[in-house]
């Protein structure tokens, strides 16, 4: 199997949703990872915040904390995206995968 074949294969995979070992590592997948459960963490946090009773305005503070932390998670998401399995679309022509990618960002950043 060519180099071409298994990158169209890898893009083919990624646009459809299929689970699959990947030819390489996301680059910030140990990142990602940890901001996760950073953020799992502060929410556990906010959510034990109301079951005290705490101020409202406090919760939300947090709240808004905790949205920002998912956004900028997402961020680093789509630019790893970007970075790599784009790329591998892109070089396989695989116009599918660019059209899931902004469906994709679409629901991202309403």
């Amino acid at each position: 199997m060519s180099d071409h074949h298994h990158e169209h294969d890898h893009a083919y995979m990624h646009a459809h949703g299929i689970a699959h070992e990947h030819g390489h590592v996301h680059e910030n997948q140990k990142a990602v990872v940890n901001r996760l459960a950073r953020a799992i963490g502060h929410l556990e946090k906010v959510k034990r915040m109301v079951e005290e009773g705490y101020d409202c305005s406090d919760v939300l503070i947090q709240l808004a904390a905790v949205r920002s932390a998912l956004e900028n998670t997402g961020k680093v998401i789509l630019q790893d995206h970007m970075r790599h399995c784009m790329v591998d679309a892109v070089a396989a022509g695989d116009t599918d995968a660019i059209e899931d990618l902004c469906q994709a960002i679409e629901k991202f950043m309403k």
